[in-house]
């Protein structure tokens, strides 16, 4: 094998670097660099960095009162709402019915974009099929991947469920697991049953599904409790929701389990607990991402006609975040951006 010389490479490699270097000053001194610090010091400022019209976007998602991952999903979606110049609306409903209504509304408000959430899709079909046959474009978010193109939709912004739950089995078997609890919160979301049935795939172990009421802490809190006093040879029970982890691991405690608790899902008090090596990973979709891409995503289609994705989902994740992750995350998982 020839031998490079290094002081040769080195000289070329500065004289490359070099031009670089000129050509990346020139260019940051162009218009178009200037416009580019100018937008970002809009977007800061809380201006907007585009003059397109200020269209109207509206979100209604199928989360319930007080879920921080939806406040993590609105904080994207407000902050790339400012910056193109978006006058955006915001509504919620963990009952499918509501949910729909909520869409007919804004409809009936002739907005300019919608945002929606198909956790329960069979409910949400004929409120998309009117906003679509209105003219209004709609982009999913979070759930619903497999029916959003059906449904009309641009494209679907989120994580691949089946392909989350697969990546939990995994690392419950990279962590020697051998029987898992997996904690569904809401009946009926297509997206947590995915969840479980995809870490059930992959997890060598034995994995049984529990369902409580997620409108009902304490209720969670007992439900998860009486299961692992019931079965002491349960040694992980994994949530679908960062704020059941808490009550997964008071559960815990309260049963005097030693079971390990994992969660999907990323906030500030998960991170915490990751940090503190209460929690053992949890599996981040990033939220704010959803939001912010599926604005930026309506505001380019209302803009200049662009679709990405190509017909198939723009993923946000899943990441597997850890004890060694959770530190370089904590800072913005306390801004609401994680």
């Amino acid at each position: 094998m020839t031998r490079l010389r290094t002081g040769g490479v080195r000289a070329a490699i500065g004289a490359v670097l070099a031009v670089a270097l000129t050509a990346a000053l020139a260019g940051c001194s162009s218009t178009g660099g200037k416009r580019a610090e100018d937008a970002r010091k809009a977007a800061a400022q809380g201006r907007a960095a585009v003059d397109t019209p200020r269209w109207t976007f509206a979100m209604v998602t199928h989360s319930g009162d007080g879920d921080t991952f939806w406040d993590i999903v609105q904080n994207g979606a407000e902050q790339a709402a400012v910056k193109d110049n978006i006058n955006f609306l915001y509504a919620h409903s963990d009952e499918a019915q509501q949910q729909a209504q909520l869409i007919d509304s804004y409809i009936a408000k002739g907005v300019d974009g919608l945002i929606v959430t198909l956790a329960k899709p069979d409910a949400m079909k004929a409120a998309v099929a009117k906003a679509v046959k209105a003219g209004i474009p709609v982009i999913t978010v979070n759930s619903g991947a497999e029916q959003s193109k059906a449904f009309g939709a641009l494209t679907h912004i989120g994580q691949d469920e089946t392909v989350a739950g697969e990546a939990v089995g995994d690392e419950l078997d990279g962590r020697g697991r051998k029987k898992a609890l997996c904690v569904l919160h809401e009946q009926g979301n297509v997206g947590h049953e995915q969840r479980c049935a995809g870490a059930k795939k992959t997890f060598d172990g034995e994995m049984t599904n529990l369902y409580v009421d997620g409108t009902n802490m304490p209720d969670v809190q007992a439900s998860i409790e009486a299961k692992l006093q019931s079965d002491p040879a349960i040694d992980a029970v994994v949530t679908l929701g960062a704020p059941f982890a808490d009550a997964a691991v008071q559960a815990k405690r309260t049963a005097g389990s030693r079971a390990e608790v994992d969660t999907f899902d990323l906030n500030a008090k998960v991170a915490s607990a990751l940090s503190a090596g209460t929690l053992g990973f949890a599996v981040d979709q990033q939220p704010y991402l959803q939001g912010y891409e599926a604005v930026d995503l309506l505001w380019l289609y209302r803009y200049n006609a662009d679709v990405l994705g190509g017909g198939k989902p723009v993923l946000t994740g899943p990441q597997i975040i850890t004890r060694d992750d959770a530190a370089a995350l904590e800072d913005y998982t306390e801004r609401g951006t994680r």
